[in-house]
């Protein structure tokens, strides 16, 4: 009854579940359950984005082979840990990143729908706006933590590949690049990384907002709507809307994706420090402007099925932490 009663006090009777803000949430149980379901759901992913690295960074065949060919590959050389190389820190290091962008996420959403109110603009424009702005902030935040991680885990997924040096676990990873090239070679591909992925958050986020507004306006749910959307419902709307949103971003990101990836991993392009000029020379010598676009099949899956499962998982986690009454 209680959360009946607060649905009713919503201008949005019908969605009050489909859109909970912030200062709804039990944060405590946001993130534990979180951790739990975010894990296994990268658990699940983790083997495309390997097959899209490696399609991204070999110098071998690799490089022109389809995703499930690579796959495949990876398979009969190195079996089932081949798949999930990078795993086990992928999982562990992202724990503490991801109560630093969610919580960054939800607090520069619910400032931002408060702020845009003053604003007349229609409220799928709204949504879309606050979203964007939301995974911008989130995304650039988060580019601190996740940059380091990421650069461990790649150099994880590559290792003993043509144009890659350095080798072992990742506390190995973490000191020879340490003594190679100080801190900042763990930030090796930093501000492509900021400067890039916080656009594509926020457009990620932006058409998933609006999407998903425009999606149940469709289905006939308004703003002064009496019934309620079950929760199968819910959960369809809201992955529809996630794939959009992936689907849109991969197209956009994928050619900065796989010079930041190679950025990040290789280490035998000529004299002196990697640089993304150097990288982009090569990819365009090596396959032309196609090169750009390698691992855009595996990166599509992924990012379209990271989208779907991400905001599905994500949405629950929040109807699951909504404070008792």
């Amino acid at each position: 009854m209680a959360v009946e009663a607060d649905a009713a006090a919503s201008p949005e009777l019908a969605l009050a579940d489909a859109d909970i803000n912030w200062d709804r949430l039990d944060k405590t149980r946001f993130h534990v359950i979180g951790a739990v379901l975010f894990t296994a759901q990268s658990g699940l992913l983790h083997p495309t984005a390997v097959v899209k690295t490696r399609m991204q960074v070999a110098a071998s065949g690799l490089s022109h082979m389809r995703g499930t060919s690579v796959f495949a590959h990876i398979l009969k050389h190195d079996g089932i840990p081949g798949i999930f190389r990078g795993f086990g820190t992928s999982a562990i290091g992202a724990l503490p990143g991801r109560v630093l962008v969610f919580t960054s996420l939800e607090v520069s959403k619910n400032i931002m729908l408060k702020y845009t109110e003053r604003f007349n603009m229609a409220e799928a424009t709204r949504l879309g706006v606050a979203n964007g702005v939301a995974g911008m902030l989130s995304n650039l935040v988060s580019c601190v933590y996740y940059v380091p991680l990421d650069v461990v885990c790649q150099r994880l997924m590559v290792q003993d590949l043509p144009g890659t040096a350095i080798r072992g676990g990742p506390l190995d990873i973490i000191w020879k690049v340490m003594r190679a090239e100080g801190i900042r070679g763990l930030y090796r591909g930093f501000w492509l990384t900021a400067l890039t992925q916080s656009p594509a958050s926020a457009l990620w986020w932006g058409t998933y907002g609006t999407a998903q507004h425009i999606f149940w306006r469709s289905l006939g749910y308004g703003d002064n709507s009496e019934k309620k959307p079950a929760q199968i419902e819910m959960a369809t709307v809201q992955a529809t809307a996630g794939m959009v949103a992936g689907a849109c971003s991969s197209v956009i990101t994928t050619p900065i994706d796989t010079v930041k990836t190679r950025l990040q991993v290789m280490d035998n392009v000529g004299a002196g420090r990697p640089s993304v000029l150097k990288i982009a020379k090569n990819l365009i010598k090596e396959d032309g402007w196609r090169g750009f676009y390698r691992g855009f099949a595996p990166r599509f899956l992924n990012m379209s099925l990271y989208g779907t499962t991400m905001i599905v998982t994500y949405e629950l986690i929040k109807r699951l932490s909504v404070k008792d009454r």
